[in-house]
């Protein structure tokens, strides 16, 4: 019998700090940084964005989405048999995110890693685990896209500061006969480090290097909307579908001008574009996630629905996977 693998449940968490435009207003105004919120909706589309407080990482709100994704799917933390973690904001250097969030979950003994691709992060991580899934390693994975980016921000950028957020995603992936990941692309172009990267690394006991959250927006908006469209084509011609086919396009939730123009490019009606970025901001490797469940939650994104996720980051990586809900 043919294996494939199929998400069965889904689950998010947000942090309960919530700020709004005018709050990041009042938050930088002491440090002589101007910005409004009619010049970052404008921009970006983003109207609030949730921070974690200090003592909170990013294996906190992985362990409970993941909790949500468990109970959505009718399964046990002993349940599961693998755990890839997508984050670019792990609790420490090592161990990884994954083997925290798997001793918080109570279990032990099953494979857990982390992939980092920064805001592709949930697309390979998925893609990491339908494949180990359809070779038989596995049966029931659970895959988190989780970060705190809020730490990584420098507060006196405001062309960087406001566009982030913190969150966790995620979904129980399991083997099954009938198809659900029907195809993915995964691509990176390390040439291009430099527009979106955090320079900085321990050595020695210290900090060396910036690390803080660097971006060239401009270079980033140009690349993104062209490699979404070519990873989006690439996985509807592995999957034998084609545009029509799509009923939800779930992109990486990172600026509502580059999401629209992914659409626009897939001749993709705008109610057909799942949008959480306003209430989010830019979450990373957890957007996708947290838009996906926040979508099926709605009632939106129904059981035999055809998906379509796609994300850019840093690296410069982006991918797309296809998926029959």
């Amino acid at each position: 019998m043919t294996r494939f693998s199929r998400i069965t449940g889904t689950g998010s968490h947000l942090p309960p700090r919530r700020l709004t435009n005018d709050d990041m207003v009042a938050l930088l105004a002491p440090r002589g940084v101007e910005t409004s919120d009619q010049w970052i909706i404008e921009r970006t589309g983003i109207r609030a964005r949730h921070f974690a407080d200090d003592g909170v990482f990013a294996s906190d709100l992985g362990v409970l989405a993941a909790r949500a994704a468990l109970e959505a799917a009718g399964r046990e933390a002993g349940d599961i048999d693998l755990i890839v973690v997508a984050t670019s904001t792990p609790d420490m250097v090592f161990p990884s995110t994954a083997a925290i969030i798997q001793n918080k979950l109570g279990i032990a003994g099953c494979p857990a890693f982390d992939v980092q691709a920064v805001c592709s992060g949930f697309v390979y991580a998925l893609t990491v685990a339908d494949a180990m899934i359809r070779t038989g390693s596995a049966n029931r994975a659970l895959v988190i896209g989780t970060e705190i980016f809020s730490r990584l921000l420098n507060f006196d950028d405001r062309t960087t500061c406001v566009l982030f957020g913190d969150g966790a995603g995620a979904v129980v992936l399991e083997a099954s006969d009938k198809p659900g990941i029907l195809a993915s692309d995964l691509h990176a172009d390390g040439k291009h480090v430099g527009i979106l990267c955090v320079p900085g690394h321990v050595s020695g006991g210290q900090v060396l290097g910036d690390p803080l959250l660097k971006m060239d927006g401009q270079a980033v908006f140009k690349l993104a909307v062209g490699v979404l469209e070519s990873a989006a084509r690439a996985v509807l011609d592995k999957a034998g579908r084609t545009d029509a086919d799509i009923d939800w396009l779930i992109p990486h939730q990172a600026n509502i001008r580059i999401m629209q123009g992914t659409a626009k490019k897939l001749k993709l009606p705008l109610d057909k574009l799942v949008v959480t970025v306003d209430e989010h901001g830019n979450t990373s490797a957890a957007s996708i996630p947290l838009a996906l469940d926040h979508a099926v939650r709605a009632g939106k994104v129904k059981a035999g629905d055809t998906v379509m996720l796609e994300g850019v980051g840093g690296g410069f990586t982006w991918g797309a996977v296809l998926l029959d809900f």
